[in-house]
């Protein structure tokens, strides 16, 4: 279902931009409005006062005729003029209490109530016994009503220019969005060229990055992982080959009677090729699928790596390498699975066992490490370039840079080896060994139900 404007980012932001030219209209007329009525006030009382002090002066000179001639202009300017003379006042209305103030000889500048309207009132003396001058001017009435008027056509000018705004934002912000919504549409449809041009701003530049990064991500591992599918068709291949080969020479009698069992024996052993190269895949899969089943438990890794070195003893001679052991004599717990771990002791070893040659050192190692007890496999052969260590436990990685070079496996081992130890909460790193060759270090967790 597609969503409404205000479902959108874009609608979303035209309300907001919209929402708050509103807001800010309103609240500015709130503050303007005392102010403007204020401020008109004291202008008109400042005008009241320049003109009290002007009639002050004019009425105590002039005649009657001219009293009266300024009496005039002064109401025609919207000023009501009050004579007081001997304490009483020429015309009702004033208050009493302005009367008597300015009839005793004090200037007023008050405000107060006549006929029923607020007025602003300046009071002056004249010269003579009890008498004065007092203007009145009404007070800033319709100032509010002026300025609540304008406000709605600043809110109406507001409202239309948070919308343009809005508008022209929700573009700039949305139109990198549904370009980064494209290109993952496309990445997920399996186009794996599509980039994003990097622009700011920051937060879309990045969006962008990532998106760029993802796609190289993806291109890269999926040519690994079809690398990785040629190297193991390659190796299905093989075996499946020497086994199809031989059962066809058996079956047209090509291979006599004396030759049959060591062809028995080469099938035999391809057959195991392929079981260690399926069952490989298998457990690499449920690793993956994080459904491999570990049983941890306190295990001392000196048990351990001393019961496998005594394994492996019998393989190494008489002309495999030389396997040593570097074994403490205090044990070292860790928690983890035994069998898992043993796995890839094994592997590893079986890895060396390929390529070391005779007499070559193959050193077992176990220590304590200030994270976790620490197995050590490490042989005198060809070892590591500083960038096979950077792709030592991708799958296949070595197996493609070395084949037709070396001996080589499936390309699996390492990478099994690599996810095994981590699904047992360890880490294991590839290096160069002392001895010449290739070293790796897996380091165990120490056991928490014993101590270290």
């Amino acid at each position: 279902m597609r969503p409404g404007f205000l479902g959108t980012l874009s609608g979303r932001i035209v309300l907001v931009t919209a929402a708050t030219a509103v807001v800010a209209v309103i609240v500015t007329a709130m503050v303007a409005l005392p102010i403007a009525v204020r401020t008109a006030n004291s202008a008109a009382r400042d005008d009241l006062l320049d003109k009290s002090a002007i009639a002050v002066e004019l009425l105590a000179t002039e005649r009657p005729i001219a009293r009266e001639r300024i009496v005039s202009r002064l109401r025609a300017d919207g000023v009501d003029v009050y004579l007081i003379r001997r304490g009483a006042v020429d015309r009702a209305g004033l208050p009493d209490r302005v009367i008597t103030q300015v009839a005793g000889g004090t200037d007023v500048d008050t405000r107060g109530i006549i006929g029923g309207r607020s007025v602003l009132i300046v009071g002056r003396t004249l010269r003579g016994n009890n008498s004065g001058v007092v203007l009145t001017r009404a007070a800033a009435s319709g100032t509010a009503t002026r300025v609540l008027r304008g406000v709605w056509i600043a809110l109406l000018a507001g409202l239309v220019g948070g919308l343009l705004a809005g508008a022209l934002l929700a573009r700039f912000i949305a139109r990198p969005l549904r370009h980064a919504a494209v290109a993952a549409g496309l990445l997920s449809a399996g186009d794996r060229s599509v980039r994003l041009a990097v622009r700011p701003p920051q937060e879309v530049a990045e969006l962008a990055s990532a998106l760029n990064q993802l796609g190289a991500a993806l291109q890269i591992s999926e040519g690994r992982e079809r690398d990785f599918l040629l190297s193991v068709s390659h190796e299905l291949r093989t075996p499946l080959s020497t086994i199809r080969g031989y059962a066809e020479a058996l079956a047209d009698g090509v291979i006599g009677a004396d030759g049959t069992p060591r062809a028995g024996q080469t099938m035999l052993a391809e057959a195991d090729r392929l079981d260690r190269l399926i069952s490989d895949l298998l457990v690499l899969a449920r690793l993956e699928a994080a459904d491999l089943p570990v049983d941890v438990v306190p295990v001392d890794l000196v048990d351990l790596v001393g019961s496998a070195a005594e394994a492996w003893a019998t393989r190494c001679v008489p002309d495999g390498p030389r396997l040593l052991t570097e074994l403490p004599q205090a044990s070292i717990l860790v928690d983890t699975d035994p069998g898992r771990i043993r796995q890839v002791i094994d592997g590893l070893c079986e890895n060396a066992l390929r390529v070391v040659p005779p007499g070559a050192p193959l050193v077992l190692a176990v220590r304590a490490g200030e994270h976790g007890g620490v197995v050590e496999i490490r042989d005198g052969g060809p070892g590591f370039t500083d960038e096979d260590l950077s792709v030592a436990f991708q799958r296949g990685a070595l197996h493609q840079r070395y084949r037709g070079i070396r001996k080589t496996g499936s390309g699996l081992g390492l990478a099994l080896a690599a996810r095994l130890v981590g699904r047992l909460g360890g880490a294991i790193a590839a290096g160069h060994a002392p001895e010449g060759g290739a070293m790796f270090t897996v380091t165990l967790p120490y056991t928490t139900r014993t101590g270290r």
